[in-house]
């Protein structure tokens, strides 16, 4: 067999490519979710955040960053606390009305009255245990003295408190017909 004549050949002298200084698929990928990226970031916002702390949570500029956020700030996603430097937090009453809307979606009006009374039931429960009103007057430590149970396991039975507070109340309002949550917020979004 003939060798192709010079003009086709390759160049034996090229060096393999770098494949390590290539963009990594899930990169390249990402690129099409820059908006659930930045989503993902104001979700986790437990404090205020600047433009900057939201992009290095979403692995983009601060530019797009800046752009998001104002957009997310019209929807009702964020809040702007402050102006110099903008610092943006989440807003929990939209997140709660996402909540009950999909409750609403994906339940019949019979579910829910029964995760009602179960939460209901569950949230009494722990009331009555801790003997208080709200998780928040108990204080952790003089409460783990005093029943001889760990730091940890209070902390879970109080944790698990608040979540059945937040349920019933989640629950009470999906159960709402267009509550004023749904009213409002169904307008902005």
């Amino acid at each position: 067999m003939e060798d192709p004549s010079s003009d086709i050949q390759g160049d034996t002298g090229e060096r393999a490519p770098d494949f390590d200084a290539l963009t990594p698929p899930e990169e390249v990928v990402r690129g099409d979710r820059t908006r659930d990226d930045f989503f993902d970031a104001v979700l986790g916002l437990n404090d205020p955040a600047t433009a900057s702390e939201v992009a290095d949570r979403a692995g983009h500029g601060v530019d797009a960053a800046r752009e998001y956020l104002d957009w997310f700030e019209q929807m009702g996603i964020v809040i702007q606390i402050t102006e110099s430097p903008a610092t943006y937090e989440r807003n929990q009453e939209y997140l709660n009305w996402r909540r009950v809307q999909k409750l609403r979606r994906e339940y019949t009006t019979e579910e829910l009255l029964d995760l009602l009374r179960s939460e209901s039931e569950r949230a009494d429960a722990l009331a009555r245990e801790f003997d208080a009103e709200s998780p928040t007057t108990v204080s952790i430590t003089q409460y783990a003295a005093a029943s001889d149970q760990s730091i940890e396991a209070v902390w879970e039975e109080l944790s698990s408190w608040e979540t059945a507070r937040r349920r019933v109340s989640l629950l009470e309002r999906a159960l709402t017909p267009m509550s004023d949550d749904a009213t409002d917020l169904g307008s902005a979004v």
